[in-house]
């Protein structure tokens, strides 16, 4: 089906800003979301206390799916989180401890609060945790009425698991078992909340079809997936990684401004997919931005930028990223909302200054950045990697052209 013959506002809504690379019977999906509210769910690993730009995509997916009347379930995998999804990892994850999951729960709720409405209306949006049930379960029980619908041959085939063992690389028996748990949850969620849809990512298919089965098999009941493309830059990089590591939603991981120059830096062959996946802003109005070209695609990018922050950090902290930006750029000066370090002694290292500021992570990589001549001090290129930097007042310290922060004294 096209988005032209969708009747819901869900899937028309999907297909047109670019969220869809796979559906399971989008006819029978399309239909049911014309005429009844679709509880649908993606599941998130509390593995740190922030998720990264890399699960903003399913994060806007639950949005779309509230903003088209239908109901968002966060499933949380308090229960899967102490297992770990062997999808495409290279490694087993590190094994967190039951407390440490729950405070990651609790922070990354945070992030959800800010894109959806939550409540107890219909279409209001819940969180839950995937230990309510999983850690209730009986092994011998669940062996015997949940294994036998599964194929150890199947389950070999899974691209995620051929990936680990063509690598020669170790796949622990617990993490073999995270795909049926996973399934077993759309299964639990569609018995306790009327779940009838499953989103994820496109690496997430076989486990999302696993659910669709296993749910069928064992309820008769009729339940739905979609999955969204991977999501790379022009350039073939992977969305979401930078040279300075991942791209944190919460601000206590990554400044207003980080997140806002995030957005800013993007290519410019990216910004009219980006628009659409990443903000509200009306589907005219983009076509119109994406075919700017030359320095005006650059007001495109800033537009970008303060509207993704604006609904990640609120629309103050964007603003304030904006101007800081403004600030700096086209006038020269700083802004508050850049990176800043204080010193006491009247003085600091330009290799101090760097790792301060998070530009570098050792002495070594600071001194490699003054080589090649990426190290400025208020708009000064640097060559002496020795350099001692006077702190009497304010200055700005910056690296490459996009990385500045800023020096005071204490």
């Amino acid at each position: 089906m096209t988005d032209q013959t969708f009747q819901s506002s869900l899937l028309r809504t999907l297909s047109e800003r670019g969220y869809i690379h796979q559906t399971t019977d989008a006819a029978a999906l399309d239909a049911l979301a014309t005429k009844a509210v679709v509880p649908g769910y993606i599941g998130f690993d509390p593995t740190a206390p922030s998720l990264h730009v890399g699960s903003l995509v399913q994060i806007m997916l639950l949005r779309r799916l509230q903003q088209a009347g239908h109901k968002p379930i966060v499933l949380m995998g308090g229960g899967t989180g102490k297992i770990g999804d062997p999808s495409f990892k290279e490694e087993s994850r590190q094994m967190l401890t039951v407390e440490r999951l729950a405070e990651n729960v609790a922070s990354i709720r945070r992030i959800f609060e800010r894109f959806l409405t939550f409540g107890d209306g219909p279409s209001d949006a819940v969180m839950l945790d995937n230990a309510e049930w999983l850690d209730a379960l009986e092994y011998i029980p669940f062996l015997r009425e949940v294994g036998q619908h599964f194929s150890v041959n199947r389950m070999l085939s899974f691209d995620s698991v051929k990936l680990r063992l063509d690598r020669e690389q170790s796949l622990s028996f617990l993490e073999f078992n995270y795909m049926i748990l996973q399934a077993y949850d759309f299964r639990e969620l569609a018995n306790r909340h009327g779940c009838r849809l499953q989103m994820g990512g496109s690496d997430q298919w076989g486990n999302i079809v696993n659910g669709i089965e296993l749910t069928r098999r064992m309820d008769g009941r009729e339940v739905f997936g979609v999955t969204t493309p991977l999501i790379t830059t022009a350039d073939g990089g992977k969305m979401g990684k930078t040279m300075a590591g991942a791209v944190w939603l919460h601000e206590d991981q990554l400044p207003h401004f980080d997140y806002w120059q995030f957005w800013r830096n993007t290519d410019d062959r990216d910004v009219g997919r980006f628009l659409r996946l990443f903000t509200d802003m009306p589907l005219d109005e983009i076509t119109r931005l994406e075919q700017l070209e030359g320095a005006e695609i650059n007001e495109a990018k800033k537009l970008l930028a303060t509207e993704a922050t604006a609904m990640c950090r609120g629309r103050a902290a964007a603003e304030e990223a904006a101007e800081t930006a403004r600030r700096t750029f086209e006038e020269g000066s700083s802004g508050a909302a850049l990176p800043t370090i204080t010193v006491a002694g009247g003085s600091i290292a330009i290799v101090d200054a760097l790792i301060g500021l998070g530009f570098a992570k050792s002495k070594g990589e600071a001194r490699r950045l003054i080589a090649g001549g990426g190290a400025r001090v208020d708009g000064e290129k640097v060559s002496d990697e020795a350099l001692v930097v006077p702190v009497t007042g304010e200055i700005r310290v910056s690296a490459g052209k996009k990385h500045h922060g800023i020096v005071r004294p204490a």
